[in-house]
């Protein structure tokens, strides 16, 4: 790797490794006082209720509002006639500057959030009047088992109880009304590294989980387990295990038999094989299906993983189950043999669309390869499919087979020569919700994009502590700068999912913007990575309102109503993989900095937010790069291995994480390697590597990271010296 280059190749190379960035930070207390009223905090959720969700619209009380994750409320309070009227009702600044991407869930009077690390929040959701606070203690060293921040993306209640799933792979029952810890179960074997950032669901009395973990070598599965007492009920995996070892006695093990078992060859369990069900679940009551979407392979390659060859299932599937048993109903396979890190975690919405003069009851998804699919809910059969944005692995899909129809180029792990994407591995829409209005029958959908080269690796052999995804990224060194920020986007647009067609759409600075929600009152809300909370004409894409929120926002909004008074509500602070890539450059869409906080908005608020604190730009000071070439060289290697996913590639961070050019362990040898070997810093969430590198691994490192201080220094230190 030629370590010298400019400050525009190196923003343009951080960009196109968007999708690779890790974590680290720690933990606090637990503190908890009972709710200021009998009457809030009582959660006292069940299925029923959630089913009649539309006939109490003021409450969100599931993920998507309801089972079906339309993220569609019939609200209307707030219009296109007084939402230029909004204004800040209330706020909360949370106590981490870490990714915020929790939907807040609203119930009988109460707002609960989730936020990074794992910690869960209660405000009154009238006034914001804090209730309780619940911290699960997450150990700061398995940070480095999460590939994409330490984020969380919800709670779910359910009969007076609220549910977390942590970073290091616990499921917590709380008490809806005092944050008390009502039990505490390990869903995980705790010596992988899996992880948990999704939101957990309720259906039929069972809490489900899923988890992640799969860039880094593990065997995804989903869990079913009693709200009550925390006892497992059933687990689906969802790709085989080594088959000497026999059925799991899980409820996949007929599905496996009969379907999936025969799609893999090789030895594909040493690395895990993936399949992570870390984000998306839905469930419809009529047909009593639940419907979980499955992630990547371990590896990507499918060359390593699966000798190059069968579909490898259930990876990159929407998986139809019973809720009762995990019982294998049918799935429909997206990218199959994926080698992209094409996952199928993405949103699934269940709906009614009038296709061909009939009516269909239909699942959509619109995963990380770039085609939006629509397919009938009962049967699993594709009924349409067309890409949403420009891509380059795959020409269409073919709605015979329903299979996709690859370039000849999107082989890499086949040809051995590097494929350039339109997309990097975070795909052409990830975890960012899309919502559904049966108002305008439109989706409306987050998706972004920028170019990324695969290629096949030289060598590849498990590390431990790091990512193995089996592909080579060298080849996006070469990538022209600018033509990675040209061709670098993220947009809002409104998808037909009938005629399978764009109506409109809404550019917006960078990759990183927040998720959809639509309402009754003609309205889609969104916030913007660039740090606004916008408000659009469902029909027509026009801005009809827009504030500053002083942070950028990733996270989906929701809705309710508390006295005949409709709020809106955004968990607001920029994070995930994407801030943790580093920008002391110009990449568009990445200049805010993180400002953790809930904001609620209503028509005639007149809060106003502190102001935001002054930036300080601190200079670049490094002690003399006296190491040999080949220890650079080296320590570059181990750098871009161990260190890039958290602190940014070539060593470019943000400010979510330390800027290690800037840092004063950098001083010394003894200083640094206090931290990288000795876990000085373990408790805040830099683990110590001891186990994979030695004290002169560390050292080069260091002597990397030293010359890259020198060749940014000069300007860094310019724009300090002007700051003052």
């Amino acid at each position: 790797m030629n370590h010298v280059r400019g400050t525009q190749r190196l923003a343009a190379l951080g960009i196109v490794l968007a999708g690779l960035s890790l974590v680290a930070c720690s933990g606090g207390n637990k503190t908890a006082e009972p709710a200021a009223s009998p009457n809030l905090g009582k959660a006292n959720v069940d299925g029923a209720r959630i089913e009649n969700a539309d006939s109490e619209p003021g409450s969100w009380m599931s993920h998507g509002r309801t089972y079906s994750e339309q993220r569609y409320s019939p609200l209307a309070k707030i219009n296109k006639d007084n939402v230029g009227q909004l204004g800040l009702a209330w706020f909360a600044d949370l106590d981490t500057n870490r990714g915020q991407e929790a939907t807040p869930i609203v119930v009988d009077g109460v707002i609960y959030v989730s936020t990074a690390w794992s910690k869960v929040k209660a405000f009154e959701a009238k006034t914001g009047k804090p209730l309780w606070s619940f911290d699960p203690q997450v150990p700061g060293q398995f940070a480095v088992k999460a590939c994409c921040d330490v984020v969380n993306r919800g709670v779910a209640v359910w009969k007076g109880k609220v549910f977390v799933g942590t970073i290091d792979g616990r499921l917590i029952a709380l008490d809806s009304a005092t944050g008390n810890k009502l039990w505490d179960v390990v869903t995980v074997d705790q010596t992988k590294p899996y992880t948990i950032t999704g939101a957990p669901r309720v259906i039929k009395g069972k809490v489900l989980i899923g988890n992640g973990g799969a860039e880094l070598g593990v065997r995804g599965y989903i869990t079913a387990y009693d709200p009550d007492t925390g006892k497992q009920a059933w687990r689906f995996y969802t790709v085989p295990g080594n088959p000497k070892d026999g059925p799991d006695n899980a409820a996949s093990d007929a599905a496996f038999t009969k379907v999936a078992g025969s799609t893999w060859f090789g030895e594909y369990w040493k690395m895990g094989g993936g399949g992570t069900v870390w984000d998306s679940m839905a469930y419809d009551p009529g047909l009593d299906l639940l419907y979980i979407g499955v992630g990547n392979g371990s590896p990507w390659n499918r060359k390593l993983r699966s000798e190059g060859k069968g579909d490898n299932l259930f990876l990159s599937s929407i998986v139809a189950l019973r809720p009762d048993t995990g019982e294998y109903v049918w799935h429909y396979q997206s990218t199959n043999g994926e080698s992209w890190d094409h996952t199928a975690t993405q949103q699934i919405i269940i709906a009614d669309l009038m296709i061909d003069g009939q009516k269909r009851h239909v699942v959509m998804q619109a995963p990380k390869n770039g085609f939006f699919y629509v397919i009938d809910a009962a049967t699993g059969q594709l009924i349409s499919a067309k890409n949403f944005t420009d891509i380059t692995w795959a020409t269409h899909v073919d709605l015979k087979t329903g299979r996709p129809v690859l370039t000849k180029e999107a082989r890499y792990e086949e040809t051995g020569k590097p494929f350039l994407s339109k997309q990097n591995p975070n795909g052409a829409h990830t975890w960012h919700s899309m919502s559904f209005s049966p108002q305008t029958n439109l989706v409306y959908l987050p998706i972004h994009g920028t170019p990324f080269v695969y290629g096949q690796p030289k060598d590849f052999g498990l590390r431990p502590m790091t990512q193995n995804v089996g592909a080579d990224f060298s080849g996006n060194a070469a990538i022209d700068p600018k033509r990675a920020l040209d061709e670098t986007f993220g947009r809002l647009i409104a998808w037909d999912p009938v005629n399978q067609k764009e109506v409109w759409r809404v550019e917006r600075a960078g990759q990183a913007n927040g998720g959809a929600l639509s309402t009754a009152g003609g309205l889609v809300f969104q916030g913007t990575g660039s740090g606004t909370f916008t408000a659009m004409d469902a029909a027509s894409g026009k801005e009809l309102w827009s504030t500053g929120t002083q942070t950028g926002v990733i996270a989906a909004p929701a809705t309710y109503e508390i006295d005949g008074e409709q709020y809106v509500a955004i968990m607001a602070g920029t994070g995930s993989s994407w801030a943790l890539i580093g920008g002391d450059t110009n990449m568009k869409g990445f200049e805010q900095r993180n400002l953790s906080r809930l904001l609620v908005y209503k028509v005639g608020g007149s809060v106003q937010l502190p102001p935001v604190p002054e930036k300080v730009v601190l200079p670049m000071n490094p002690p003399p790069a006296t190491a040999a070439a080949n220890v650079v060289g080296k320590g570059g290697d181990l750098y871009g291995a161990y260190c890039a996913n958290c602190h940014g590639p070539v060593a470019i961070q943000l400010g979510i994480l330390p800027d290690l050019r800037r840092s004063v362990m950098l001083q010394s040898a003894e200083s640094w390697q206090s931290v990288v070997i000795g876990g000085a810093r373990q408790q805040n969430g830099m683990a110590s590597f001891a186990s994979v590198m030695t004290g002169d691994d560390a050292e080069a490192i260091r002597a990397f990271v030293i010359m890259r201080a020198h060749q940014d220094a000069p300007a860094a230190n310019a724009a300090a010296t002007a700051a003052k």
